[in-house]
């Protein structure tokens, strides 16, 4: 069965016309705030927004889903890895206790511990659709040179567009060797059991990382060969000019970033406290 990872698709909808640079900067400052602000009512805001650009996006699921998947199955570890190692975190951020039943131990289930762990749904809920988006809907070489035209040294533009493009590559570098060694008996499916899995995927990885510094080598000599680097300019051809979305996309995100300032101002701490 073939894996669908993240890649570039090429689509007519408002994200994907928007300039990389502005996809870029409206990325970072909206994970900055999913990251420091503990605010409930700005995290789930910023969700039911990035859920409006995700069906604006016109992305299809199955896209996504994989990667979606795994970013879910290691949600959940973080969730029970924080129940397990600090079971009343929620309780000393917000100074009261109502419990709910207990377990054992000092394993109980309290209100305080539930809202906390709550907001940390919402931080991966509100940063996820956006960082998705950014790679699915930015074309590697236009966002280059919005890197470029924003101050940033066009060998390091170009090195994070390779390095964009160099995604589908790994997929499809994966699927070539995975489909070989399922030919050879070595089974990565769901029908084998998951540490016999684990072990055949591992099998997997060193011809992986073989083939990509390969790749890596070819790439870099044709590179010098060609002259990169020699001069401290050089042109585009992907370069979008800024609009009026892209002006009102970073209107849109210094918005946020001010409403999130202005209400942990208001509670007095970065945490909303139902509980007094």
């Amino acid at each position: 069965m073939k894996v669908q990872m993240l890649s570039y698709k090429r689509l007519d909808s408002p994200i994907h016309r928007l300039t990389g640079s502005t996809k870029l900067i409206f990325f970072a400052l909206w994970s900055v705030v999913s990251m420091i602000t503990y605010d409930t009512r700005s995290l789930l805001v910023m969700f039911l927004f990035s859920l409006i650009m995700f069906a604006l996006s016109k992305v299809k699921y199955q896209d996504y889903s994989f990667v979606l998947y795994l970013i879910l199955f290691f949600f959940l570890l973080n969730h029970i890895a924080i129940f397990l190692f600090s079971p009343h975190e929620g309780n000393k951020i917000y100074g009261t206790t109502h419990e709910l039943f207990h377990i054992v131990g000092w394993y109980s289930v309290t209100l305080e511990q539930l809202f906390y762990q709550f907001n940390i749904m919402l931080k991966y809920l509100t940063v996820v659709p956006i960082a998705l988006l950014f790679i699915l809907t930015t074309d590697p070489s236009e966002f280059a040179a919005s890197l470029n035209r924003i101050g940033v040294s066009y060998k390091i533009s170009y090195a994070v567009a390779l390095a964009m493009r160099y995604i589908p590559d790994i997929q499809r570098d994966y699927q070539n060797i995975s489909f070989s060694a399922q030919a050879r008996g070595l089974d990565t499916s769901r029908k084998e059991k998951l540490f016999k899995r684990l072990k055949n995927v591992v099998a997997i990885l060193l011809p992986l990382t073989l083939s990509s510094v390969e790749r890596i080598e070819v790439v870099s000599a044709a590179m010098e060969l060609r002259g990169f680097g020699r001069h401290k300019r050089r042109t585009w051809y992907n370069a979008k000019p800024f609009t009026a979305r892209d002006y009102a996309a970073l209107a849109v995100i210094v918005i946020v970033v001010a409403v999130s300032i202005a209400l942990a101002v208001s509670n007095g701490s970065r945490f909303y406290n139902p509980f007094v």
